[in-house]
């Protein structure tokens, strides 16, 4: 066991979990947690790492301001996959080092991504409502199988979503700055121009980080190229979507339909937007299974000892 070490616990879900709490003391002995469940932001956020020499985080904002302020801090470690809540340049400049592990809910997202290209395909939100409301109404939706997939960033979770889709026969239209010939070749994707994706796939399926050349990339420009049967889905970052348009795309039939599990502002607020037919929101839940909540979990112990400096 680490007696050495001084760790902070910021996540309030991973002080919550009592496995995750008994498996980190079984390493290090001198631990801190937020079982206060508080909002770490600023200077609350520097007053609870004071003194740590490491450190697990997860939707805290760590930026050169907090950094500059924790001199004993040697390593974050991401409890989660997504690092854009982490100024990376920021961390290389106040020598600090990053535990990391890619990939690690992709299972959890691509199985959600799943659900909700189904949901949206045989109305199953509106369905749901219209018995709720007393109603009886068979609204006749369309089969996933045979359905052309553009997948925007076809990293970990693009990837599993492809592997996951075989056994429904789909096409696979891929679009990623990275060019991923051997998985490509495996299970036939085709690489194509982000227009050129927009323009032919069914269901349109974002999976990109959310940094400068993401921001917004699905502006009205972009979304104008998706066919009006197309249905557009958002499990990855908000900020990546232009969420005003597809609300005037929605409501004028330029566009199918759309389901967002992230949000440019969490909750969303545009009341509008969330309650058309055909518009489906969950609340950031698609890491959120037991599975994936543990693996993220043990990732982020293990990158407490298994770190690096970021690029």
């Amino acid at each position: 066991m680490n007696t050495i070490d001084y760790v902070a616990v910021c996540s309030r879900s991973f002080s919550r979990n009592d496995f995750l709490r008994k498996e980190l003391l079984t390493r290090y002995a001198n631990v801190k947690f937020n079982d206060a469940g508080l909002k770490l932001e600023g200077v609350k956020l520097v007053e609870f790492l004071s003194g740590a020499t490491k450190a697990i985080t997860a939707l805290e904002v760590i930026d050169n301001r907090v950094l500059s302020h924790l001199p004993d801090l040697k390593v974050i470690s991401k409890y989660g996959v997504g690092v854009d809540m982490i100024d990376l340049d920021a961390l290389k400049k106040n020598g600090k080092s990053l535990g990391w592990t890619g990939g690690v809910n992709k299972r959890s997202v691509s199985e959600m991504v799943v659900s909700l290209m189904i949901s949206m395909l045989r109305h199953l939100p509106s369905a749901q409502r219209d018995v709720i409301a007393g109603g009886w109404r068979q609204r006749v939706g369309g089969l996933l199988s045979g359905r052309t997939i553009g997948i925007v960033g076809c990293g970990f979770i693009g990837k599993d979503l492809v592997r996951l889709l075989q056994a429904w026969g789909c096409n696979f239209l891929a679009h990623d700055l990275i060019e991923f010939q051997d998985f490509y070749e495996q299970y036939n994707v085709e690489a194509v121009t982000l227009e050129d994706l927009l323009r032919r796939s069914d269901i349109v399926t974002l999976h990109l980080p959310l940094d400068v050349s993401t921001q917004n990339i699905m502006d009205v420009n972009n979304l104008s190229l998706m066919k009006p049967s197309a249905i557009l889905i958002n499990a990855a970052r908000g900020g990546l979507v232009d969420e005003a348009e597809v609300k005037c795309m929605l409501l004028e039939n330029r566009l199918a339909a759309a389901a967002f599990d992230v949000f440019s502002i969490e909750p969303p607020e545009d009341t509008e937007l969330l309650l058309l037919e055909n518009f489906f929101a969950t609340p950031h839940l698609g890491g959120s299974s037991e599975e994936s909540i543990l693996a993220m979990g043990m990732a982020a112990i293990d990158g407490l000892d298994n770190y690096f400096v970021p690029n």
